[in-house]
């Protein structure tokens, strides 16, 4: 429900505040005051599209909020959607528009895109005038409505799983014959290169492992000179570390007879003896063991170079090569199991189809059998609603399938005898979109779940007694929803559970549109404006009768 509305520096509209209960509410005043320009700011504020030129002359910007009571789980969930919590129900939104740079939103404080606030719209209130694009103009609102008028949602839900299913069976299923034709068109290609790769059975690291024997040698005469020398530094019989330790070992004997503490040298001593003998043996088996033979070499080498081609084609490493062998075979391997997997995958897909099949037409029963009494309830509220030849009509259409049904669904009427049934977005007169609008909402009440109904112009061309069917009608659709009317019909103002008055003055050398709340005594004079003169005895009974009437109706 909207609770407060403001707008600030918007064309005529200085700064005014409406406050809004449950219930019928309605703005009056006089022609130009302004009316229209607040539903228009709560346009802009719920996503409709702004420029400059609508900020009032002499300001930088202009400013839209509203607060709405908001406790429907779907609207928490387009909330939440948009990145938005709802604080306790409490939705608070905010719009500038600037004349000069970029416009700016809000929703309970955080930043937001328009397409969230006009989402958030679609969910909050709908806009029922001559210039807004109206919610039941659109087909997919249309359908939705017939769908809560037959209690077809359980339907439409399992149509919309069904759809999921089927789907999903038919991406996979396709998924895996592109990929089968792609392995068919690639097969010589991956044959070769699993053949290739195969042939020359590279193993990991493989690469590494021969670049150091090559290392080794090409370098073999000096490793062994290099090694031999080292063993002689370790073990010569002129010196070497091995017999120099040993004398060590002598003297350390001597000493620790004269000194025993020496004693804790000899492990060390010992350790380090044992390790230069057992250094000097590694390093002479080292040197033994050098191949010097070239035909070795050159094996290497020749291996070196079958791995270097392969590493150039499917590198740029071994590992690389390795995996694209696997990646070969592995997709090979799919030309051998495709032909029972697709089988298998295009029964699960019929099958899949054939339940979408059955939820559809399901669906499509209950819209079929709904549609003829929508049609008809709707029909009998036209003529008390100034539209005594209106006739309306709810076609349902064999139409492809989609997670919705089946069905193309199209709200049309007939307004004239003898004229052709249209479908609602080529009825030209505003005034009578608006009244169809309300006839729709009377009977479809229960089941649409936006709970604010705003209506502009919905008394466009009536009066007198087609008034006062609009009234009630209206009277109607606020005992389940919040409504807000804009009205030049008295007949509507009297009716109303809230009475806010749009008054325009020149503040400053310029037009200021202010808004007031009327009670009792100000609201039988405004009523009084709406049927001629305020100041007309006559007319002032005639506005205190129109509001017992309301007051005897409520109870």
């Amino acid at each position: 429900m909207l609770t407060e509305l403001r707008v600030r520096d918007l064309a005529v509209i200085a700064d005014a505040t409406l406050k809004l209960e449950p219930g019928l509410n309605v703005l009056t005043g006089e022609t130009g005051a302004g009316k229209s320009m607040l539903v228009d700011a709560l346009s802009l504020l719920l996503g409709e599209r702004a420029t400059g030129d609508l900020v009032r002359p002499g300001a930088e910007r202009a400013v839209i909020e509203a607060a709405f009571e908001a406790r429907d789980a779907s609207l928490a969930a387009t909330a939440a959607e948009g990145g938005i919590d709802l604080e306790d129900g409490r939705l608070v939104v905010r719009r500038e528009i600037r004349v000069d740079g970029p416009n700016r939103a809000w929703a309970n404080g955080s930043p937001c895109t328009v397409a969230t606030l006009a989402a958030l719209g679609r969910a909050l209130v709908d806009l029922h005038g001559q210039h807004e694009a109206q919610s039941l103009l659109r087909p997919a609102v249309q359908r939705s409505l017939l769908d809560g008028f037959a209690g077809a949602e359980g339907e439409r839900d399992a149509v919309g799983s069904a759809f999921t299913a089927a789907s999903g069976a038919r991406e996979v299923e396709a998924a895996l014959a592109a990929r089968r034709a792609e392995v068919q068109r690639r097969a010589d290609y991956l044959r070769h290169v699993a053949q290739e790769i195969g042939a020359a059975a590279p193993r990991p690291g493989e690469d590494d492992a021969l670049s150091a024997e090559a290392k080794r040698l090409g370098a073999g005469e000096e490793l062994v000179r290099l090694a031999e020398h080292l063993a002689d530094l370790l073990d010569h019989e002129d010196g070497g570390a091995v017999g120099r330790l040993g004398a060590a070992d002598r003297a350390l004997a001597q000493l620790e007879r004269l000194d025993p503490s020496v004693g804790r040298w000899r492990e060390l001593l010992d350790g380090a003896y044992a390790q230069a003998d057992e250094l000097a043996r590694a390093v002479r088996a080292y040197a033994g063991d050098l191949d010097l033979d070239p035909a070795r070499l050159e094996t290497v080498e020749r291996r070196r170079d079958i791995l270097f081609r392969l590493t150039q084609k499917y590198g740029p490493h071994l590992a690389d090569v390795l995996n694209t062998a696997d990646e070969a075979r592995h997709e090979l391997e799919l030309l051998d199991t495709a032909d029972l997997d697709l089988a298998q995958l295009k029964e699960r897909r019929e099958a899949a189809d054939r339940e979408l099949a059955a939820a559809a037409e399901a669906l499509s029963v209950k819209r079929r059998k709904a549609a003829g009494k929508l049609a008809k309830e709707v029909s009998r509220l036209l003529p008390g609603l100034g539209l005594p030849n209106g006739k309306a009509l709810v076609r349902v259409e064999p139409g492809p399938v989609a997670a919705d049904g089946a069905d193309v669904v199209t709200f049309l009427v007939e307004l004239n005898v003898g004229m052709d049934a249209r479908p609602l977005a080529q009825v030209a007169s505003g005034g009578e979109l608006s009244r169809l609008t309300l006839a729709c909402k009377v009977v479809l009440a229960a089941h649409d779940a936006v709970p604010t109904l705003v209506f502009d112009e919905v008394d466009q061309g009536i009066g007198g007694e087609v008034g006062q069917q609009v009234a009630e009608a209206l009277a109607r659709v606020a005992a389940n929803r919040q409504v807000l009317v804009i009205t030049h019909l008295a007949q509507i103002a009297a009716r109303a559970d809230h009475h806010l008055k749009v008054v325009k003055r020149a503040v400053g050398g310029l037009s200021t549109a202010a808004v007031e709340t009327l009670g009792a005594e100000a609201r039988e004079l405004e009523i009084a404006r709406m049927l001629g003169d305020p100041d007309d005895r006559a007319l002032r009974v005639h506005a205190a009768d129109l509001l017992k009437r309301r007051a005897a109706a409520a109870t």
